[in-house]
């Protein structure tokens, strides 16, 4: 059985054989396993953990104590709590279930594999828990320990874990990643939940590389940077991490006082969204919303051991305090509302449309425009050749370029990282800095010009295009309203892979392949319009794109996608959702999912930048 957190892109497992069950690299939050186990009537024999993670805080001691079961882990770990220690060839029985287990470095130097026989066909692996060693379509990358282990060596020693190890596995052997799309512990991971080792083998970028200085070069190229708060979340894993009381109560506001707007001594995080935030916030604070990967943009952007205050209503900061304790993280709270009865002055940054901006721009008037994403997407396509590219999580350093008394207006690619800019901004003393509205998708829509990078050897030209038709973005409300009122009239198509359809969707939905939608003319044909649906929104996007250049019929994309939609109509951003699977030789999961748990102890999907 697998179990997603999304917001984190995290894939955990419970393996069921005849009533014994065994969890694999386990969140902190372990309500879902326990609820699990106790809903297919199985003893929890033992928690697992592929290697030392540094992207989330485990639950290998909590899930330890809570159900009275040892933890295993390579004996190279460095645990400084109990462990059964694995080495290569070392095994463990789960009902009729055999687990082997493989030494595999190359994310990190305690890597190992776990390969499951039933025990009639002992010879014969049927699935592997691979870590972050191999995902689907990628590989860990060997970066992130730092010290005297260097990434070039890690790397070297995925080529061998790879060449001497996983791919003497058959060709039909299921692989279960640790992590999916989204995750930084790797670059370009698929959203496809499994896979299998003849589907790496054939499909896989980097194992196509069959010499060991080529695979090096390959996986070192073009890494994101790692969040600093990895580090942090690593150290706190080998030393054990500390037991969260799950039921504490909501602690009590802290006074409200200008104190709070230095930004030498607080971090101020302002959980609401970009609109909210832009009416009117406490000076110098940081629009970190809880709609969207709130627990990687906090690791990323606020110091570890800052004094930080979370700014929000009630049902935002008690969401806020369960997840950013999946990172490691905890402040003090406040509401707005606290902040504005007391009399205290807030900083108003109205954002400014497309339009306004394009405007200002052909009269020669504009201010400065800094581009926050990464600069491999601020080369692919952006809204002008003459703004900054200064990525968020360098911005308050790369700012001492620019003069703080000068208008800025930032951008991004929907405005979630961009709003978070007007904070840094304003905490390094810009006094006129606005967020573009909507992002670049907004400009895009309203069919204003863009600049695409185009390569010619080493040289890169932008060029200007008019960018006409495009797919309308409906929000989550509005498609829910169509589908009470007007069912039938519309043409609704997911477009995420199979295993995610079936775990949730729309009611009225269909599920097909990108490259089906692009290609079969069924679909430029209809009555009604065409919506499509993804995770994010973002390959929804591209393909109602391409779509939208080939027909008249309406074309439109769910905004923000099936995060945004579940979280808007449905329940509290941020949870983990369970995917039945058939992960045991034996045994097989219930096809029903746990249902999930209240919102003080698991939350659902959210949606990011």
């Amino acid at each position: 059985m697998q179990f997603e957190l999304p917001v984190l892109s995290v894939y955990s497992y419970m393996l069921i054989s005849e009533r014994e069950a065994f969890v694999v690299d386990p969140v902190r939050d372990i309500f879902i396993y326990l609820e699990t186990a106790k809903k297919e009537q199985a003893e929890i024999k033992g928690v697992y953990l592929t290697h030392s993670h540094a992207d989330f805080i485990a639950g290998h001691t909590e899930l330890m104590k809570a159900a009275y079961c040892p933890i295993y882990q390579s004996k190279k770990s460095g645990a400084r709590y109990q462990i059964n220690p694995l080495e290569e060839g070392s095994t463990v029985t789960i009902g009729n279930a055999v687990i082997k287990f493989i030494e595999t470095p190359g994310h990190t130097p305690d890597g190992m594999c776990a390969l499951v026989f039933g025990k009639a066909k002992p010879d014969i692996a049927e699935l592997m828990f691979t870590g972050d060693v191999m995902f689907v379509g990628s590989v860990g990358r060997p970066d992130l320990i730092g010290g005297d282990t260097s990434a070039a060596r890690l790397a070297s020693a995925m080529f061998d874990s790879w060449t001497d190890k996983i791919s003497k596995s058959d060709d039909s052997v299921k692989i279960f990643p640790a992590h999916g799309a989204g995750s930084l512990c790797g670059a370009h991971l698929s959203d496809d939940p499994s896979s299998t080792v003849g589907k790496e083998r054939a499909s896989n970028p980097y194992l196509k590389y069959t010499k060991r200085s080529e695979f090096i070069t390959a996986l070192l190229e073009g890494l994101p940077e790692a969040p600093q708060y990895f580090k942090h979340n690593a150290q706190i894993n080998k030393e054990g991490p500390p037991p969260v009381d799950w039921d504490a109560a909501m602690p009590a506001e802290i006074s409200p006082n200008n104190e709070l707007s230095d930004p030498e001594e607080y971090y101020v995080v302002d959980l609401r969204d970009a609109k909210e935030y832009a009416t009117g916030h406490i000076p110098n604070s940081i629009n970190i919303a809880a709609r969207g990967r709130l627990e990687t943009w906090v690791g990323i952007m606020i110091p570890w051991g800052a004094d930080l205050v979370l700014c929000g209503t009630e049902k935002e900061l008690k969401e806020a305090l369960f997840r950013l304790h999946r990172v490691g993280y905890a402040g003090d709270i406040l509401s707005p509302e606290s902040w504005k009865n007391a009399g205290l002055p807030v900083t108003v940054s109205s954002p400014v449309s497309p339009a306004e901006l394009h405007d200002l721009m052909q009269k020669g008037k504009a201010p400065v425009i800094v581009d926050v994403r990464l600069p491999s997407e601020w080369m692919g396509l952006r809204i002008s050749h003459t703004l900054l590219n200064f990525p968020l999580n360098h911005l308050a350093d790369l700012s001492s370029q620019l003069d703080p008394s000068e208008p800025v207006v930032t951008v991004c690619n929907s405005a979630y990282r961009s709003s978070m800019a007007v904070g840094v901004l304003e905490r390094t003393g810009f006094k006129q800095v606005r967020n573009l509205e909507g992002g670049s998708e907004a400009w895009i829509t309203a069919g204003l010009p863009v600049f695409e990078s185009q390569k010619s050897g080493t040289s890169v030209s932008a060029a200007p295009k008019k960018n006409v038709k495009l797919p309308e973005r409906i929000s989550a409300s509005e498609l829910r309203r169509l589908m009470m009122d007007l069912p039938g009239t519309f043409e609704l198509v997911d477009i995420r892979p199979p295993e995610y359809f079936k775990d949730y969707n729309l009611p009225g939905s269909g599920n097909a392949d990108p490259a089906d939608v692009i290609s079969n003319p069924a679909y430029l044909t209809g009555a009604g319009p065409l919506i499509l649906v993804d995770r994010d929104g973002s390959l929804a996007m591209a393909v109602g794109g391409i779509l939208s250049q080939k027909t008249e019929r309406p074309v439109k994309v769910l905004y923000q996608g099936l995060e945004a939609y579940w979280s808007e109509t449905e329940g509290v951003s941020g949870s983990m959702q369970s995917v039945p699977k058939a992960v045991s030789p034996t045994v097989q999961p219930s096809p029903v999912a746990p249902p999930a748990s209240e919102p003080a102890k698991t939350k659902k999907k959210s949606a990011g930048c």
